[in-house]
């Protein structure tokens, strides 16, 4: 109960310090949420200082509100990412789904290689002979999955 009673004692001041530490941790712990928590306990901690005869629950429930309203509107307004001219950037086997190629290496046990560009690519379909037409379906990591064109 001592350390409860200290924090007691500090009022307002204990809401900016506890702002300041959520604010650094969002600097460890990226997210954004813990920037709008910091931000609402900076906001109780100037009200606290300001009035200080406000009660505990007064300054919680005004912390809860804060926080929640800010992270509500920060989740709404958000970037969600922008376009790019270049989509398939870290996503390179996604740009051959659809593409028709010939197999370099005959599909066995469902598993084949092909080269396409300057990259030799596991593929994974039906048992088909070297040089056949094969059409790529969809992408699984690394490995091409396709089937007879």
């Amino acid at each position: 109960m001592d350390l409860i009673e200290l924090v007691l004692s500090y009022g307002g001041w204990a809401w900016m310090v506890g702002g300041l530490v959520l604010l650094a941790l969002e600097l460890v712990v990226p997210g954004g949420v813990l920037v709008w928590m910091g931000v609402a306990a900076l906001v109780t901690g100037v009200v606290a200082l300001l009035q200080p005869d406000s009660g505990w629950p007064v300054q919680i429930l005004i912390f809860g509100v804060l926080a929640v309203a800010a992270i509500l509107v920060w989740l709404r307004y958000r970037p969600h990412g922008e376009a790019t001219d270049r989509p398939f950037l870290n996503r390179r086997a996604e740009r051959f789904i659809g593409q028709e190629m010939v197999l370099d290496e005959p599909i066995r046990d469902g598993h084949g290689r092909v080269v396409m560009g300057d990259t030799l690519w596991r593929v994974v379909g039906p048992d088909l002979a070297a040089g056949a037409r094969v059409r790529v379906v969809s992408v699984e990591g690394a490995l091409l999955r396709v089937e007879a064109a």
